[in-house]
Formats: C-alpha cells, structure tokens, sequence
C-alpha cells in the first residue's frame, strides 16, 4: 500500500490552501505557491500515489503530516 494515497486534484487543492499555498493560475494543471515554491498539481481524477508523494514532498510535507491533513 503506498504511503500517499492517489486523490484527487480537488482534495490535493484543499489541503495545501490548510499549509498556506494559493492557486496562482488554472488550466490542464492547476498551479499553486506560498510565495517561494511552486507546486504544479494535474487535473486528474484521482492523481495517482506516486505523483501525489513527489508533489507532497515538493511542498515540503512528510507522508504523515500529508495524510494528517487529509
């Protein structure tokens, strides 16, 4: 079972706008920033695990603290 489950693009919004990321622009990829990284999230229904964990880990979350927020 992986450590991230695959989501979707709507649940993976909701909790990086909990840690202080905002959407910047939308389209095939919605992407967000805190004002010093950049998170790029694919519109896809679900996103799968592994994409979710490198894009988790790029907003500088644990598997833990990601599944938390959930």
């Amino acid at each position: 079972m992986p450590k991230i489950p695959g989501i979707s693009s709507g649940q993976a919004v909701r909790v990086f706008e909990k840690i202080g990321f905002q959407i910047v622009r939308e389209g095939k990829h919605i992407v967000m920033s805190d004002g010093t990284r950049r998170l790029v999230i694919p519109r896809n229904n679900p996103i799968k695990a592994y994409t979710m964990g490198a894009i988790a880990r790029d907003a500088g979350l644990t598997p833990a603290d990601f599944r938390d927020l959930l």
